[in-house]
């Protein structure tokens, strides 16, 4: 019997044999919807929580804040709403990899974020009833993919020694993790608070197969990890918005048009709880007589573990001429040096991120030209990945565009459809890399009737 044969004959006790004790996927079986290598590192590859709008401007966050779209990075901006939103958002992306003289590509796309924001003070009422509070308020909910997982390697060598064929090694892996959240915020005049509630959750599978034939045996040993992850998250956020004033024809100050805006979020680290199954064996066939052997090295099930998420903070300042233009820039890094996962035991490195971006409105009020009310963003973005390659911290860099498309809704509601693209490269130079384009669709629905109080004459 060949090698080949060999080797499908054992794949197929494998592949029974690991159902059958979890009743779960074994590597022959795992079928991830995208390729990426990196993902097999930490929780897998970290899905950018930018909503459409901030993801044109290079993913400005920690300043950023707009009465009528959600920042839930910083939760602070969301006592800056002055009208219910409903941001849905999904996204496409096309991937290359290139390695060495190999290369591969893909397409990928999910749901980006789904939440809801609304102030708790309807400004309509205020402004009917002449009431000029310095307290605002704002609440919401949301669900966004937090990492995602999903990879198909293989590398078979050929070893110097002549008794033996070859060594091949099968690795995949899919998934992946989610937060809800739960935010508040209040603001005094210009200082605004909030915080992110959360709870983090999702499975991850990883799967590594040794194949190794020598002329009389097939071996093959696998090594399969599931990991169910689950835990409580934060984030607490501060945002100040300083506004410009002039004098009026009166000699009295009045506001300019003009703010500055600076914020900051973070957390410390934070502890995860997970639940894992690992069964590990090593298999061969024996030729001739045709038996196969199956010994278990480790049979694991339910296993209670912990983890650790790093600390992280992100601070941002933002210019902004109302209506008009909007510049700014963030800097954030991560303790992802922290991170534990007793079921995975990784070493990761600190990352930073650096990102500059803004928007422009030509003429918000055109009644004659819709071109002069759409919101034209652009940005860009640098910074470092905790994952390494040989030795070698991977990169991340990127340019991005965008565009806000006011919609014009019932009883004079402006909803928006946000598009944004974002051209990136990451990866190790000579070693892996990623070139991607990514785009991103966001609907944002408006309402100012929430909390409105309707009064009868």
């Amino acid at each position: 019997m060949s090698s080949v044969w060999r080797s499908i004959a054992l794949c197929a006790l494998i592949c029974f044999g690991a159902s059958g004790v979890f009743g779960q996927e074994s590597n022959f079986t795992i079928r991830p919807k995208i390729n990426s290598p990196l993902s097999r590192f930490g929780l897998g590859d970290g899905i950018d929580q930018f909503f459409a709008a901030s993801s044109g401007m290079g993913g400005l966050s920690a300043a950023y804040n707009d009465g009528f779209h959600l920042n839930i990075l910083n939760p602070a901006s969301f006592a800056f709403l002055e009208a219910t939103a409903f941001d849905v958002g999904l996204y496409g992306k096309y991937t290359s990899l290139e390695s060495n003289s190999q290369s591969d590509s893909y397409w990928s796309g999910n749901l980006k974020y789904l939440a809801l924001g609304f102030p708790l003070k309807n400004s309509i009422n205020q402004a009917l009833d002449r009431i000029q509070s310095p307290w605002k308020f704002g609440m919401g909910f949301s669900l966004v993919p937090y990492t995602t997982v999903g990879y198909d390697i293989a590398v078979t060598t050929i070893d110097p020694d002549p008794a033996i064929d070859t060594l091949s090694n099968f690795l995949k892996g899919n998934g992946g993790t989610y937060r809800i959240y739960w935010t508040n915020a209040a603001r005094y005049k210009g200082l605004s608070i909030g915080l992110n509630l959360g709870y983090q959750f999702g499975k991850i599978t990883n799967s590594r197969l040794v194949n190794f034939d020598d002329v009389e045996q097939a071996y093959s040993t696998e090594f399969l990890d599931d990991i169910s992850i689950r835990g409580l998250v934060w984030n607490l956020g501060l945002q100040y918005r300083y506004n410009f004033k002039k004098l009026n024809d009166k000699g009295e100050k009045i506001p300019s048009g003009e703010r500055i805006t600076v914020g900051v979020y973070g957390n410390s680290d934070t502890r995860f709880n997970t639940n894992s199954n690992s069964y590990y064996h090593r298999d061969y066939f024996s030729y001739p007589g045709g038996g196969f052997n199956i010994d278990t090295i480790l049979y694991q099930e339910g296993a209670d573990l912990k983890g650790v998420l790093p600390a992280e903070v992100t601070f941002g300042i933002a210019y902004e001429k109302v209506n008009k233009f909007r510049l700014g820039a963030d800097f954030s890094t991560n303790l992802w040096s922290h991170y534990e996962n007793d079921i995975k035991k990784e070493a990761l490195k600190d990352s930073w991120r650096f990102a500059f971006g803004g928007e422009y409105i030509p003429n918000i009020i055109s009644y004659n030209h819709y071109y002069e009310k759409i919101r034209y963003r652009a940005g860009f973005f640098y910074g470092t990945d905790p994952r390494s390659l040989r030795d070698t911290q991977l990169s991340k860099y990127g340019i991005t565009f965008g565009l806000g498309l006011p919609i014009i809704m019932p009883r004079q509601q402006t909803s928006f459809v946000d598009l944004s693209f974002e051209i990136g490269k990451q990866g190790a130079k000579d070693v892996l890399q990623e070139t991607y384009v990514q785009m991103t669709v966001g609907f944002t629905l408006n309402d100012n009737s929430w909390f409105f109080k309707r009064k009868f004459n």
